[in-house]
């Protein structure tokens, strides 16, 4: 059984950024050698989640839309009566999408659907510098 794991930095622009993870996990599972398994793509921190999504226009703004119904900015949250950052409806949208995601793996491939890409979503109210871990394991060649 092998274990590979790479950490992967990004910059976000805050609520609400969508970054298609795409290239950068199959990067990393074409260097882990695995060929079947899993991958775990986790993103550290309680305002942003690791979701799949179709990538395209419409979805890019109805996610956002959904999230805003969900958890509205501009509503007072008692997180923000205690700490006073603004940015309560982060955490709550970040509890509903979770940081972590599995995918298997099946003959050096993701096992993802043809519209189906992973996602990070950033709720934060201002731009973050985000670091992921991605962890695949499985057996090799």
């Amino acid at each position: 059984m092998k274990v590979h794991t790479e950490t992967i930095e990004l910059k976000t622009n805050g609520f609400p950024d969508i970054i298609d993870l795409s290239h950068q996990i199959n990067d990393v599972l074409s260097k882990s050698g695995v060929i079947n398994g899993i991958m775990t793509i986790f993103v550290p921190g309680s305002t942003a989640g690791i979701t799949t999504i179709e990538y395209e226009p419409g979805l890019l703004k109805d996610l956002p839309a959904l999230c805003e119904r969900l958890a509205p900015r501009g509503v007072t949250y008692q997180h923000d009566e205690k700490w006073h950052d603004g940015n309560g409806y982060s955490h709550l949208l970040a509890a509903l999408f979770k940081p972590s995601l599995q995918v298997p793996v099946l003959n050096s491939k993701l096992t993802l659907g043809t519209w189906q890409q992973v996602a990070l979503v950033d709720f934060d109210n201002r731009p973050r510098h985000r670091k992921l871990i991605i962890q695949v394991m499985g057996v090799e060649e």
